[in-house]
This record gives C-alpha cells, structure tokens and sequence, in this order.
C-alpha cells in the first residue's frame, strides 16, 4: 500500500517536457492540421504555412540552446541503438527512457525535416503561381506546376509521418505503462 502511495504521489513525478517544447507541438499540431485541410481561402493556408515554418525555425533553435531534454544532443542515438529499441518493444519490453526514446528522437527529426521539405516546396510554389511570398519574383510558373504536385505529395508523406507517431505513441504508452500525451500537455514524467 505505501509503495502504491509513493508510486502515484506528486513527487513521484519530474518535469521532462519544458513549456517551450510543449507549446510547439502542440502549436505544430494545429498549425499542420489548418495547413493541410484548408486550401479556401488560399491565404490562411498559406499563413498556416508560415505559421509552420516560424516554429520549425524556432525549434530547431531550441533544439541546441533549450532545455536538457529539448536538445538534440539528448535523444540523437546511434543507428543501431534506435532498432535494438524499436526491437525490444515490439517485444514488450523496451527501455524506458525519461527523454525522447531512441526511436522518439528520430521521429522528431523526420518530422522536422519532412515539414520543412513540404513548407519549401510551398513557398516554390506560391513564389511562381502567385508571384508571392519570399520567392515572388524568383520562380518560373513552369517550376511552380511542377513543384505542387511535389508539394502535395510531401505533405501526404508527412500526414502519413503524423500518424505513425501518433500509433507509435500510444503503443510505448503501453508498453512503459505510462500515458505519453498527458506527459506532452502537463510536462511531467514518473521517474
């Protein structure tokens, strides 16, 4: 019984996730939706764009300066760290980790990098169809015909990124027995 207080006791619990690193995803996480399901009016699927773009900036730069369990340097693990992780909990029984897992903390750079891709293929398109933006001016039409498809393939690629981190996410939270969207809204962690 004391054991069961002291495992559910406030002090049980540590803050991992600071409030920059929370905002963000959760910022992310409206700003992707709006941009991927608005087209009408074009401007506010543009602005979602930008909007993207802005925190991508941001979190890269948190990334190097911010918190110990915001930077890089804390969850980017060797390759095969990330598959003898990925291994073990498919098993049921992969390491639990305070931070990002192996397999988390490359899921946030894929992330990074495929938003990123789908943002720049955006503003080539916006640059040369439109004649706005940051590239108006510097992009034929031709090039931005092209590059819609392209950019409408990435961010299908990305949607399907999203939801194998969401999956992904609700399969660890099981197997650590702990409720990882929680931890992303409050900041906390057991120990």
């Amino acid at each position: 019984m004391m054991r069961e207080a002291v495992r559910h006791s406030p002090a049980a619990k540590v803050m991992v996730w600071d409030p920059f690193v929370r905002a963000f995803h959760w910022a992310l996480v409206v700003g992707f939706t709006v941009a991927y399901l608005v087209e009408e009016p074009h401007i506010v699927h543009v602005w979602a764009g930008y909007f993207v773009a802005g925190l991508i900036v941001a979190r890269v730069v948190w990334g190097f300066v911010g918190s110990k369990h915001a930077r890089f340097s804390d969850f980017i693990y060797r390759p095969s760290t990330v598959i003898g992780y990925l291994r073990d909990l498919v098993r049921m029984r992969g390491k639990r980790y305070l931070g990002h897992t192996p397999a988390g903390g490359y899921m946030v750079i894929l992330l990074l990098v495929m938003l990123a891709a789908t943002g720049i293929a955006g503003l080539i398109v916006y640059g040369g169809e439109e004649q706005a933006g940051p590239l108006a001016g510097m992009v034929s039409e031709a090039t931005a015909e092209q590059f819609e498809e392209v950019h409408e393939v990435l961010a299908n690629i990305t949607l399907a990124v999203v939801l194998i981190h969401i999956g992904a996410v609700l399969f660890a939270s099981h197997v650590h027995k702990e409720n990882l969207p929680r931890a992303m809204v409050t900041g906390k962690k057991r120990r």
